[in-house]
C-alpha cells in the first residue's frame, strides 16, 4: 500500500521542519506549503490525502484555506494546527468542515500522528460508503431501464451453485413469480474457519424489491470488506450484522422489509451461528434419520428503528442437511392451516432422497411456471453426498 500524502501548510519553519521529519520517520509522503496561497496551490496540483493547516498564515487566512478545501473535495481531510490562544477560531474551523484539530506547542508529534491516522481511516470509510452508493445507483438505474438487463444483473450477484468450503456444499435455487425476484441468496468465507450464508426475502415484487436485494449484497460486501481490511468484527457475528443492516435500511428510508436469516458455520468447531429477522419458514436441520425445525425469532429488518437480534449457537450433527426456504414454497403445498403446511413441509424433506429438485417437482416449478410468489431452495449439506442429487 502506498504512503498516505500529507500537505502541511505552516508559515513557521521551525515547526513546519518539525512536522515534516516525524510524519515523514512514520511513514507518510509529505507536501509543504508555507503561506495560504501557496497552499491552495499544492493542493489543487497534488491532491493530497490530508491536509494540516495553520490558522494564522500570511496571504489568506487558515479559515479561508480550510473553506477553499472543503469546497472542491469535501472527502479531504482538513486538521487544524492551532495556539491555545486561538481556541476560539479551532472551534469555528470545526463548525466550517475542519475534522479535527492539534493545539501548538505541539509537546508530542504521536498526538498528531494519532489525529491524522483516525481522519484518514474515516476518510477511507466515507469514500467506500459513497462508491457503494454509487453502484447502487448505477444498478437501480440498469433494473428499471431494462428487466432483462436487470434480471442479469441479480442474477450474476448469486453465488456459484454446489460451491464447496471443505466438507460443507452449498446448493441453492430461485424462482422467481416475475421477471425479477424480491428473494435472494448468498455464501461466502469470512475467513479460513468461518462460512457466513443467508437466505433474505423482501417484501413486495418486481424491480422495487430486486434493488433491495442488490442492497443487501452490497451492504454484506461491505461488511466483509471492513473485516478483512480494519478487522471490523460485524459480519463476523450475526446479531451485531442485523442491528447493522437495519440501520443502514432505515437510513434508506425504503418502502420495503426483508425477513432474513443469516448463520454462520464453524468448520474447526462444526457449529452453527445464527440470527433471524422474522424468517419464515424455520430453517429444517435433518441428521439423517430425524429433521426438526430450527426455531427463530426476530424482527424484520427496515422496519423498526429500535429492533434488536438474540444471537444463537448449536452443535451440528457429523452428517446433517441444513434446508432454508422462502414462504413462497408454503402457497404450493397443498390447502390446509398454516401448522398443516409446516407439517407438510418437514415430512418432504424428511426423506433420505429430499433435494432441490425432487421438490421442485413435486410443487410444479417449472422454468417458466407462474407462481403467486417468489419460491427459494437454500441447502447445507455435511457429508451424504455432494450438494444435488
Amino acid at each position: 500500500m502506498s504512503a498516505a500524502r500529507i500537505l502541511t501548510i505552516e508559515d513557521e519553519p521551525t515547526i513546519r521542519d518539525g512536522i515534516v521529519a516525524y510524519l515523514e520517520d512514520s511513514g507518510f509522503e509529505m507536501l509543504e506549503a508555507d503561506d495560504g496561497l501557496s497552499g491552495v496551490e499544492v493542493f489543487r496540483q497534488e491532491k493530497p490525502d490530508a491536509v494540516l493547516c495553520d490558522l494564522r498564515l500570511p496571504g489568506i487566512e487558515g479559515l479561508d484555506v480550510l473553506a477553499t478545501i472543503t469546497s472542491e473535495s469535501p472527502e479531504t481531510p482538513v486538521i487544524i494546527v492551532s495556539g491555545v490562544s486561538e481556541l476560539g477560531y479551532a472551534v469555528q474551523a470545526l463548525k466550517s468542515g475542519a475534522w479535527d484539530y492539534v493545539t501548538k506547542p505541539i509537546q508530542d508529534m504521536g498526538v498528531l500522528e494519532s489525529a491524522l491516522q483516525r481522519v484518514l481511516e474515516r476518510a477511507t470509510l466515507m469514500r467506500r460508503n459513497r462508491e457503494y452508493r454509487e453502484s447502487l445507483e448505477r444498478l437501480n438505474k440498469e433494473l428499471q431501464a431494462d428487466e432483462e438487463a436487470g434480471r442479469r444483473v441479480q442474477f450474476q450477484l448469486l453465488p456459484e451453485d454446489e460451491r464447496r468450503f471443505g466438507e460443507y456444499c452449498f446448493t441453492r435455487r430461485l424462482y422467481p413469480s416475475m421477471y425479477l425476484s424480491g428473494d435472494f441468496v448468498d455464501y461466502f468465507a469470512i475467513d479460513d474457519r468461518h462460512i457466513g450464508f443467508y437466505i433474505a426475502d423482501v417484501s413486495g415484487h418486481g424491480v422495487a424489491s430486486a434493488f433491495v436485494t442488490v442492497m443487501l449484497k452490497t451492504l454484506l460486501g461491505q461488511y466483509r470488506e471492513s473485516f478483512w481490511h480494519d478487522g471490523d468484527e460485524t459480519i463476523a457475528n450475526p446479531a451485531i450484522t442485523f442491528r447493522r443492516l437495519n440501520r443502514d435500511l432505515r437510513q434508506q428510508s425504503l418502502d420495503h422489509y426483508v425477513t432474513m436469516f443469516y448463520g454462520i458455520i464453524d468448520r474447526q468447531e462444526n457449529t452453527l451461528d445464527w440470527s433471524s429477522g422474522g424468517h419464515f419458514p424455520h430453517p429444517i436441520l435433518h441428521d439423517g434419520r430425524y429433521a426438526e425445525p430450527i426455531a427463530c425469532r426476530g424482527r424484520p429488518l427496515g422496519l423498526f428503528d429500535d429492533s434488536e437480534y438474540s444471537r444463537q449457537l448449536r452443535e451440528l450433527p457429523e452428517h446433517f442437511t441444513l434446508w432454508l426456504v422462502s414462504d413462497g414454497v408454503l402457497e404450493m403445498l397443498p390447502f390446509g392451516s398454516l401448522k398443516e403446511k409446516q407439517a407438510d413441509l418437514l415430512g418432504r424433506l424428511s426423506g433420505p432422497d429430499a433435494s432441490i429438485s425432487r421438490l421442485a417437482w413435486e410443487l410444479g416449478l417449472a422454468k417458466d411456471a407462474q407462481l403467486p410468489d417468489d419460491i427459494t431452495f437454500l441447502m447445507v449439506r455435511r457429508g451424504g453426498g455432494d450438494g444435488e442429487r
